[in-house]
């Protein structure tokens, strides 16, 4: 079975939208666009391994429009020649052609899909970008390693990560890494449902209970 990974570039507030450029996705008036550039380095840590390994894309229509707007027409930039080789799924509602070479259009439920693909024969998925993956993905598990590349911005608004109905669940840190700009990248696995515990070690004060009174009283 194919492993999918999303490596995602976000803002503290968990914002990716128009990462590499004002042009890239002005919709809804974001007015960031390009905040990464900024805080790039000459050492990305585990990111430079990521995207120079061997994968098929998985992409949202409007990330697969910006991509194949832009590296088929940069073959000599190592990414784009990569690019233009690998195959390239792409979740979307939309019957416009996929003009970009190796291209397949995947329709329908957006987790049965993916998980229809990942039980294909092929190389190991990557999601860039794609915003609009994350919250039907993460949902049904579907994504075997996540990996956040985190930028020191706050942008206040913007596209998220997660940003609609999701599954609660765990995920176990298995790498990290801090830039000498501060990016942090982290790389985490699922890791089964939430757990719960407390830190009281005795009993309420009669202050508490009254609070968790009004509580259930709706009044607090």
């Amino acid at each position: 079975m194919r492993k999918l990974t999303g490596a995602a570039f976000v803002s503290l507030d968990g914002v990716m939208q128009a990462p590499g450029g004002p042009d890239e996705d002005p919709t809804s008036d974001f007015r960031f666009g390009g905040w990464v550039p900024p805080h790039w380095g000459e050492d990305m840590g585990p990111f430079e391994g990521i995207i120079t390994s061997e994968y098929d894309l998985l992409l949202g229509k409007r990330t697969y429009d910006i991509f194949s707007a832009y590296w088929p027409y940069n073959l000599d930039n190592p990414i784009g020649e990569k690019f233009q080789r690998i195959d390239k799924y792409v979740l979307t509602h939309s019957d416009e052609p996929l003009t970009w070479d190796n291209s397949s259009r995947l329709s329908g439920d957006t987790a049965q899909a993916v998980a229809e693909l990942k039980r294909s024969d092929g190389r190991d998925l990557l999601i860039q970008g794609s915003s609009t993956l994350y919250p039907p993905l993460l949902s049904a598990r579907l994504v075997d390693r996540l990996v956040l590349i985190t930028f020191p911005v706050v942008l206040g608004t913007g596209k998220r990560l997660i940003d609609g109905p999701e599954k609660a669940g765990e995920l176990r840190l298995l790498d990290h890494f801090v830039s000498p700009k501060g990016v942090v990248i982290t790389t985490y696995e699922p890791a089964g449902d939430v757990r719960t515990g407390t830190f009281e070690t005795k009993e309420p004060s009669e202050a508490e209970l009254e609070r968790r009174e009004k509580i259930r009283e709706g009044s607090w």
